[in-house]
């Protein structure tokens, strides 16, 4: 398996997870049910979800008045970005 299709099959995974766990969390808080810990999802949005995560977040209305994650995540997705960028930049991942 190549390099550049192990990233995509793991940054698929990661924000299908990350998703689920979003609109699990949303619906947990509507229902009074069990709830993701806020360092769960932080740990998921922290390797590879943050695009996903604020995505579904911001659609859902969910945790979004909580700084933590309003400024954390955006910045976690352009630190993903620039890494990609920087990988391909260095052929660490050849297209």
């Amino acid at each position: 398996m190549s390099k550049i299709t192990f990233l995509i099959i793991y940054i698929l995974c990661i924000w299908i997870i990350s998703a689920v766990l979003t609109v699990y969390d949303k619906s947990a808080a509507k229902n009074k049910g069990r709830r993701i810990s806020e360092r769960c999802l932080l740990l998921f949005a922290a390797v590879g979800g943050a695009g996903i995560m604020l995505a579904v977040m911001k659609t859902v209305r969910h945790k979004t008045q909580k700084p933590k994650f309003m400024i954390t995540l955006p910045l976690l997705f352009a630190a993903h970005i620039i890494l990609i960028c920087l990988c391909i930049k260095n052929q660490y991942l050849n297209f």
